[in-house]
């Protein structure tokens, strides 16, 4: 199936690893030229070689702090200076976990700038290059805890529902416009850092980090969340998802959140 990439641009936030990283492959798989936002230097030039080599006809990699209004500002900048226009923003920029009695003011406001504002901002800065294109597409990354809580991603949940809604409102304004607007809600998935960051944890009970069957055995058991495929899921099945809702193929999804979690049905 053609998506329509060819000759596009998009840019994906927090693209230089993970589910950003994957759904930059993809793009560049499919014909689009690919500018990646995220912090780290070494990161992002790795990131761009993988893209350029899934097939990029141009990469950008950015270092753009993205709680930085300004950084996030002067990243487009850089955007619209190269391209001039934007087919597509792909947001996957999120904050740390952390439990309630954990979190003072300044953490909260520091999750919320990551998990929501880092998104507004971006819109906003990416608006008059889409709607210089010839279309547009927006999808953002939220998460499957906004429909089923856990006491340990309280902040992160927080902003990714406000996140949620701010797409959702998105939808409706930019539809007119021909700009879709969907935003995709992964459930438990694998990535590298996933399984570096948990491995002692998983491994004292039992598990393997990098198993997705072992993690998802390992999520049910610590909090009572199992999914209907019983196991957790690949950056690769979040980037698939998300290029179809970024695509010039897609001309009736708007307003969507997506759940890609391997049947949780949330209760």
């Amino acid at each position: 199936m053609d998506l329509g990439f060819t000759g596009s641009t998009a840019v994906v936030t927090g693209g230089s690893k993970g589910m950003g990283l994957a759904i930059a492959e993809v793009l560049a798989a499919e014909g689009a030229s690919v500018a990646v936002m995220a912090r780290g230097r070494d990161g992002l030039n790795a990131a761009a070689e993988r893209i350029r080599a899934a097939g990029a006809p141009e990469v950008l990699p950015i270092s753009v702090d993205m709680s930085d209004a300004e950084a996030i500002a002067a990243g487009f900048d850089s955007v619209r200076e190269a391209w001039g226009a934007l087919n597509v923003l792909v947001h996957t920029i999120g904050p740390d976990a952390g439990a309630f009695d954990e979190l003072d003011d300044d953490a909260w406001h520091a999750a919320f700038d990551l998990g929501t504002m880092s998104a507004v901002r971006s819109v906003r800065a990416a608006l008059p290059l889409l709607r210089a294109a010839e279309w547009g597409r927006i999808v953002t990354l939220s998460a499957h805890s906004i429909q089923r809580q856990s006491p340990a991603l309280v902040a992160y949940t927080a902003t990714k529902a406000a996140l949620s809604s701010v797409t959702k409102n998105l939808s409706k304004s930019l539809g007119p416009e021909g700009i879709l607007v969907n935003c995709v809600c992964p459930g438990t998935i694998v990535t590298a850092s996933f399984t570096e960051q948990l491995r002692n944890v998983l491994g004292a009970a039992g598990f393997d980090s990098s198993d997705p069957y072992d993690v998802m055995r390992w999520v049910e058991q610590t909090y009572g969340h199992p999914c209907d495929l019983g196991r957790a899921g690949s950056p690769e099945e979040i980037a698939s998802v998300t290029a179809y809702l970024a695509s010039r193929r897609n001309g009736y999804v708007t307003g969507a959140t997506v759940n890609v979690d391997g049947g949780s049905d949330f209760i």
